[in-house]
Parts: C-alpha cells; structure tokens; sequence
C-alpha cells in the first residue's frame, strides 16, 4: 500500500491546442519543411516558450518587426493577426508571407472592415497591447475604432454619433467579464450594431466552461500557460470566480509550488489554448511522483473544429 497521501485530479476538458493554435504550428512545420531552415516569423506564433522552443529547434526564427526579416526566406504571420501595414509592407518588399491568423480572429477583422465600410464608429472590447488588438485595430483607419478595456471605459465613453456605433471583440477574453462591458454598452447605446455571432471563439468559451465544471470541487486549480496568454490568464481568474481555494498559473511543472498542496485533497487541472499536452502530462507525474494520484476526466464539451491550412502547404 502506497504511503503517499491522496489526490485526485479533475482534470478539465476541453482544454490546452484549439483548433486555430494546432493550425498555426503546422503552417510553421510546413513552412519549415517545404522551404527549408530558416522560417521567420512574425511575433510567438502562439503564446507559449515551450512550443517557440520547439519550433526553433526545427529552424524557425521568432523576430517582432518585419524590417528583421531578410527578403529571401518566407515568414509568417502569428495567430494573433497583424495590421493590414505589414502584409502591404511583405507584398511591397517582394517577399513570400504565410498568414497564420486564426480564422476567428480573421472573422472579427473582416466585422471591423465591415463597419468601416458602413460609417460605424467600432468599439474593440479587449486589452490594450495584446497584439490581437494591435492586429484588430490595424484594420481599420486611424480614429475609426476605440478600444474599451473595462465596464468603466464603457460608461464613460462619449461618441460623436450615439446612433452609429458597433462592437466587435478580442476572442480571448472571458465570457463574464465581457457580458458585462457589453450590458453597459448596449443600456447606453440602443442602436449598438453587434457581431452576428459571438466574436470570443468557441475554445475560449469552452475551456472556461469546463474549468468551472471543476473548480467548486477543487481546493487548488492549477492553468498550465504563460503569463502572456490572455486566454490562459482567464482561466485562472474563472476558476478563482467559480469556487477554488486557490489557482494559480503555471509555465510548466517545473513552475509548481509543492507548499500550495498542503491540505489539498482535489486538484483541478487545465491548459490554455497555447500549451501542449505535453506539460499536462508532465504536472499529472509530478503529481504522481508526491501523491497516490486518482485522474477523473470531467468532459463538458466535444471539439472538432479542423481549420485548413494555406494550399500553398498543401501536401506537405
């Protein structure tokens, strides 16, 4: 009989690579494997050191400006998107780009574009410096898009026209907090033009909603994902709303604070959309190597979301 104490592990699903992210790596590989070494890229094509590391071991180079890139040798663009300036700067300079935007994003780019078009002043809800808000707001001209961050931002924005304003949404962002920006912005303005379809991407949603599905049960929570993932951020701050002791957000097991598990009988366990099953995998051993570890898979949501890859990279 093993001496090590007890813990079970409720371990989240869905959770860790959505479809976009699981698109953006291969388009990496791909363009590595057709072209050869090396393959720039425009900004972490997710946010996550593990997968960067691994794909720079394969030959990719990670570099923030396409001024850093040599004319040459193809480079492509993050999941997060980037301003309509930097494909017209890659197409000016005669150079071979692959866009790996998630196609969700891709979509509130496209609402952006179309609200321009119409004379609609856009609202961004999101978080200044994410660069799928620089992306987003890249869309669209100067002066023809705000971002709004908070419910207070949303209260105390004035308009120049109250009755031609839209919204549009960073996809990584938590559905609650959101929900409220959004009361506040439609209270205020009744001709509030909305998304068609919600704009925070269906992996975001549900890997929230199964984190709440553990987190009543669990004294601690631990989110594998960086601290520049917006979406892995999220679900730290849901689990934290929904009935943990505890969460905290974690690169990898390496990362883990073994004093958090004092009295802690149930560990719920999740990833964000950037990190790998890998480090899922490698928490759950860890765990094992301190505790008589039981798993319970809790599963509140099915995926099979496939996004297509470029046809350029077709085959390959």
């Amino acid at each position: 009989m093993s001496s090590r104490p007890p813990l079970t592990v409720l371990l989240a699903s869905p959770r860790g690579f959505c479809a976009g992210v699981d698109r953006a790596i291969q388009i990496v590989e791909r363009a590595i494997a057709k072209y050869g070494a090396p393959v720039y890229v425009r900004h972490e094509i997710v946010h996550n050191r593990h997968v960067v590391d691994r794909l720079k071991a394969l030959g990719a180079v990670f570099v923030e400006e396409l001024a850093e890139c040599p004319v040459d040798r193809p480079v492509v663009f993050s999941a997060h998107g980037v301003p309509k300036a930097v494909p017209a700067e890659a197409k000016a300079r005669k150079m071979l780009f692959l866009d790996a935007t998630c196609p969700l994003v891709s979509k509130v780019h496209v609402e952006a574009q179309r609200h321009a078009r119409n004379g609609l002043h856009t609202l961004l809800i999101g978080h200044a410096g994410h660069p799928e808000v620089v992306g987003t707001m890249g869309q669209i001209g100067p002066g023809a898009m705000t971002l709004i961050e908070t419910v207070e931002d949303a209260e105390t924005f004035t308009p120049a026209d109250a009755s031609r304003l839209a919204y549009v949404t960073q996809t990584t962002l938590s559905v609650d907090d959101t929900k409220d920006i959004v009361a506040a912005l439609r209270r205020r303005f009744p001709h509030l033009a909305e998304p068609r379809k919600d704009d925070i991407c269906y992996a975001t949603t549900n890997r929230q909603e199964a984190v709440k599905a553990i987190a009543e049960d669990a004294e601690l929570v631990l989110v594998i994902g960086a601290a520049n993932s917006s979406n892995s951020v999220r679900l730290k701050e849901v689990a934290e709303r929904s009935g943990a002791d505890a969460a905290h957000l974690i690169a990898s097991a390496d990362n883990i604070d073994w004093a958090w598990f004092t009295g802690v009988k149930t560990l719920g366990l999740t990833a964000g959309a950037s990190a790998p099953e890998t480090l899922v995998q490698g928490v759950i051993a860890a765990c094992r190597a301190r505790f008589n570890v039981s798993v319970h898979e809790v599963v509140t949501a099915q995926e099979d979301v496939v996004f297509r890859i470029p046809r350029v990279l077709e085959g390959v």
